[in-house]
């Protein structure tokens, strides 16, 4: 026969106070519990869900980590790579201005 009737624990008016004094939020604020760490900012960001998925699965093959971390490498390295490439870039067009205009240099030095 299935029970019916209801029991509710009420706590006593010196319970009821303990329990407030206990579970005080009065002095509490809102907000982020860990303050984030020097030099990173807090964001919100739209990624497409197979991006996402793709850095998950990476953290959890190699074991664990955080998916945010590997994300901030991958940005990092693709700027990084950008900086190399334009300085590889100059550098070739300065070496082949160089190649044109030596000759040109040379002969009016023996002149």
């Amino acid at each position: 026969m299935p029970c019916t009737s209801v029991h509710t624990i009420v706590p006593s008016d010196s319970e009821w106070h303990d329990l407030k004094d206990a579970y005080s939020f009065s002095d509490s604020r809102r907000g982020a519990v860990v303050q984030p760490a020097s030099g990173k900012t807090r964001i919100t960001i739209r990624l497409d869900d197979d991006i996402l998925d793709w850095f998950r699965s990476q953290v959890h093959s190699a074991g664990g980590g955080n998916y945010q971390t590997l994300i901030n490498a991958a940005l990092r390295m693709h700027i990084e790579s950008q900086d190399s490439a334009g300085r590889d870039e100059l550098e070739e067009t300065l070496r082949r201005v160089i190649r044109e205009e030596m000759p040109n240099y040379s002969e009016k030095v023996q002149e």
